[in-house]
């Protein structure tokens, strides 16, 4: 006989973990990888470690996020969005602590073992622990704490710095062991893919979270900019593709993550279009599946472009 309780639990915990989000974490670091391959220094066991680390701390996100919105009682039952387990009070307070604390045990040993794999200097262990650190705390105090970054409205900027700049640039790096300003355009790319992905989070519960005091940058900026910031941070990253195809790759595969453009324009057109929080309720699903095909694609078209045929 199968637990009610029991599977009731486990669903709330697959629902604040969110695992359809790791994608989107792991899509910065499969471009990272992508730039290596296409300078010929991929090292798959780098990529890996880079890719559980990354996605340990999307989970980390996610549970903080939950945590800290649950404790100021920002998700209400009148919000558009799902509310998760803490919400629903199938997890205790003890319980999410005890699940934050173990994924940040779990995201420093996986760090731990990618820095001492791929660093080969004592200056290049101590700047990757540091960013490590920095991005352990920007994961929990996005809404925990007196102070969270979230509630300011500069979520935003975190999510271009740790999903595109660091991500991107961080496994370039650490297979490469150099930097060259090539990657900071895929990078910036891949940040405002997943700064669409928060937006349209945001654009979904403006009406909540300005009730609630959750001052995200949608709310401040108003449900209008809010929309046409949408469809800035999609063409924005079309244009960093472009622009890194045509001055770094010069390859006709470079142009491969083009066939995402009309899924990107049609959801900007929508946006734009459908003015109330209700109508961004399933947009949320297709940012994610959007953002992880344009990176998809520009990926496969990097490495299609070193091979020979």
């Amino acid at each position: 006989m199968t637990d009610t309780h029991a599977v009731s639990r486990r669903q709330a915990w697959l629902e604040s973990l969110r695992p359809r989000t790791l994608p989107l974490a792991f899509a910065s670091v499969v471009v990272g990888s992508a730039l290596a391959f296409w300078q010929g220094v991929f090292d798959p066991l780098i990529a890996l470690l880079a890719l559980l680390t990354a996605g340990l701390l999307q989970i980390l996100s996610n549970l903080a996020n939950d945590y800290g919105d649950a404790v100021k009682g920002s998700d209400k039952p009148d919000r558009i969005g799902p509310l998760r387990g803490m919400q629903k009070g199938v997890i205790s307070q003890t319980q999410m602590k005890r699940a934050l604390v173990a994924t940040i045990v779990l995201t420093c040993a996986f760090g731990l073992a990618l820095v001492a794999v791929a660093c080969r200097t004592l200056a290049d262990v101590a700047g990757f622990l540091l960013l490590g650190v920095l991005a352990i705390v920007a994961a929990i105090t996005y809404t925990v704490g007196t102070r969270p970054y979230g509630y300011m409205g500069l979520g935003d900027i975190s999510v271009l710095v740790f999903f595109g700049w660091l991500s991107v640039a961080g496994t370039w790096y650490l297979q490469a062991h150099t930097l060259i300003a090539a990657v900071f355009l895929p990078a910036t790319g891949c940040g405002l893919l997943a700064a669409a992905v928060l937006n349209i989070n945001n654009l979904r519960d403006i009406e909540s979270d300005r009730t609630n005091g959750k001052n995200t940058l949608a709310v401040r900026l108003g449900p209008t900019a809010a929309r046409r910031y949408h469809a800035g941070l999609l063409a924005g990253t079309l244009i960093c593709f472009a622009l890194f195809t045509l001055f770094w790759l010069q390859s006709p595969w470079g142009w491969l993550f083009l066939l995402s453009a009309p899924m990107l324009l049609r959801q900007a057109r929508y946006v734009l279009r459908e003015t109330t929080p209700l109508a961004m309720r399933p947009m949320l699903e297709r940012t994610v599946k959007a953002a992880l095909l344009a990176n998809l694609l520009f990926s496969f078209g990097i490495v299609l472009s070193q091979l020979r045929f």
